[in-house]
């Protein structure tokens, strides 16, 4: 398995937007990178899994909900670089639309904290652009 830290290549994960009405999931990291920022719950695509699948995997270990991964929202490259412009993490982060099939909201798995936000709400979170902007995309997508 590659390391995620300076990895040998990119890393694939997948993303859960999970979205009711006007509301959508967020989870706080507890691990690099973006320790303790708001965020979208997800995780990496082990060997022989599905996209689709990875995303329901994660969901459920960090949000406690289980749901069903639909339309993608986004392919987006999550490159950060170090002070001497390395590459520390490199993923490629597919994110799909869920709805919840099941389960109660509580935080686990690499989660510190899991909740319900109001659309409304989101300025009051510190949440890095690229994620903004695909829970614009999944919300509008949600209305369709």
């Amino acid at each position: 398995m590659s390391s995620r830290e300076y990895p040998a290549q990119p890393l694939i994960g997948a993303g859960a937007l999970i979205i009711s009405g006007e509301n959508i999931v967020l989870v706080t990291r507890i691990h690099e990178p973006l320790k303790g920022e708001w965020s979208i719950p997800g995780g990496l695509v082990e060997l022989g899994e599905t996209l689709r699948a990875t995303t329901e995997r994660e969901a459920l270990e960090e949000t406690g909900l289980a749901v069903q991964a639909g339309a993608v929202v986004e392919v987006i490259d999550r490159i950060i670089t170090d002070a001497d412009g390395r590459t520390r993490y490199h993923y490629v982060l597919i994110d799909f639309l869920c709805r919840v099939t099941g389960g109660d909201l509580r935080a686990g798995g690499d989660a510190g904290e899991a909740r319900w936000v109001g659309r409304g709400e989101l300025a009051n979170y510190e949440i890095r652009e690229p994620a903004m902007r695909v829970i614009a995309k999944a919300f509008e997508m949600s209305l369709m």
